[in-house]
C-alpha cells in the first residue's frame, strides 16, 4: 500500500483554487459550482424530504471520553417572571462538542507535519480558534447532488463489521448494481450500517469503539471522480481499526490535509436507503450548511436529502 504522504502529495489540491494571489480555505467544495446546484435542483421531483442528522442530546453516540453528548440547560421557564400583562417565556442553551452528532468536519480539524491543507501553519489553530479554514468558510452551504452508495444493502447485511475496508472496487460495483454514476461536484454518501447498529444496540462505547468505512485506497477514487465532500454513518467515514500500522485515520490526513475534502460524519441514511431501493432512484438534492461559528473547526449540521 502506498505510503499515506505519498498519496497525499499525489493527490495534493493546493494552489489548485488560490485566485488573485488568496490562498483557497474552502477546498472541494468549490466544485460545487452554480451549474452544478442548479442541475441537483432539479432532481427533486416528488419533494420527498428525509432528514440525514441524528438527534442532538442524551442518548446520542458519545460515551463521554473527549466529547460528550450534547447537554440542554433551560435558562428560563416562565415561572417567577414578573412583567406587566400575560408575556412569559422559556429559554434554553446548550453545552456541546461541535462534533458530537451529525456534524461537518472542517479543514482545519486534521493536520500532520505542522501544517494543514493548503499549506497554512498547524499553528493558526490557537485556544481562540482557528486563523484560518474555518467552518465559516462554507457558510454559504454544502448542496449538490448526492449520491448514497449503501454498501451495506448491496451484501444484504444490516451492518457492515468493524474494520471491514470499502474498496474502490466495492464502491464502483455497487453503483453499477445500483444504475447509479458520479460526476463531478458530487456529494457521495457511504451507508455502511452503523447507525443501524447503534440504533438496533444503544451501545454509545461500542459504536465508536471501531467501524467499518473507507480505506486508504479510496482517497484516489474520491479524487479522480472530482467528488465535492464525503459523508457517512459512521463517526469517522474510514475503517477502523485502519490499515495503517502506527498511525490513526491515514484516510482523514489525506483527505482532509492534503485533498482539501470536507467529511461528513454520524449521518443517518436509514429512511432514505429503504426508499433508494424502493425507488431504484439513489441521487437526489441534498443540502448540509454549517452553523456559522466564527473561526470553528466543525458544526452540527441537520442534513436534508429531497428527492
Amino acid at each position: 500500500m502506498e505510503d499515506f504522504r505519498k498519496l497525499g502529495a499525489r493527490l495534493s489540491n493546493w494552489g489548485r483554487w488560490d485566485t488573485d494571489g488568496q490562498r483557497d480555505e474552502r477546498g472541494t467544495t468549490n466544485l460545487l459550482t452554480p451549474e452544478r446546484v442548479a442541475a441537483a435542483a432539479r432532481l427533486v421531483r416528488h419533494g420527498k424530504v428525509f432528514d440525514l442528522g441524528i438527534p442532538f442530546g442524551p442518548g446520542g453516540p458519545q460515551p463521554g471520553v473527549g466529547r460528550i453528548n450534547p447537554i440542554l440547560l433551560v435558562s428560563e421557564t416562565g415561572a417567577d417572571q414578573e412583567r406587566p400583562g400575560a408575556f412569559h417565556f422559556a429559554d434554553d442553551w446548550v453545552i456541546m462538542p461541535l462534533q458530537s452528532a451529525s456534524q461537518w468536519d472542517g479543514l482545519a480539524h486534521v493536520f500532520y507535519d505542522d501544517l494543514l491543507y493548503n499549506g497554512f501553519p498547524a499553528t493558526d489553530v490557537t485556544p481562540h480558534g482557528v486563523r484560518h479554514l474555518s467552518i465559516e468558510h462554507q457558510a454559504k452551504g454544502i448542496m449538490g447532488r448526492g449520491v448514497l452508495i449503501d454498501v451495506a444493502g448491496h451484501r444484504g447485511v444490516d451492518w457492515l463489521q468493524a474494520g471491514e475496508v470499502i474498496t474502490p472496487g466495492e464502491l464502483d460495483t455497487v453503483l453499477a448494481a445500483q444504475g447509479t454514476s458520479l460526476r463531478g461536484g458530487d456529494i457521495v454518501a457511504v451507508r455502511t450500517g452503523w447507525r443501524r447498529k447503534f440504533l438496533r444496540e444503544g451501545d454509545a462505547a461500542a459504536f465508536m469503539s471501531g467501524e467499518p468505512g473507507l480505506g486508504l485506497e479510496c482517497c484516489e477514487w474520491l479524487h479522480q471522480h472530482d467528488v465535492a465532500a464525503v459523508c457517512s454513518d459512521n463517526w469517522a467515514i474510514e475503517a477502523l481499526p485502519g490499515e495503517v500500522d502506527g498511525e490513526v485515520l491515514p484516510v482523514h490526513m489525506v483527505l482532509i490535509r492534503d485533498m482539501g475534502m470536507t467529511l461528513g460524519e454520524i449521518l443517518d441514511f436509514e429512511e432514505l436507503a429503504a426508499d433508494c431501493a424502493a425507488d431504484g432512484v439513489y441521487e437526489f438534492l441534498l443540502s448540509a450548511p454549517p452553523i456559522k461559528f466564527r473561526r470553528a473547526l466543525g458544526s452540527p449540521i441537520n442534513p436534508l436529502a429531497v428527492k
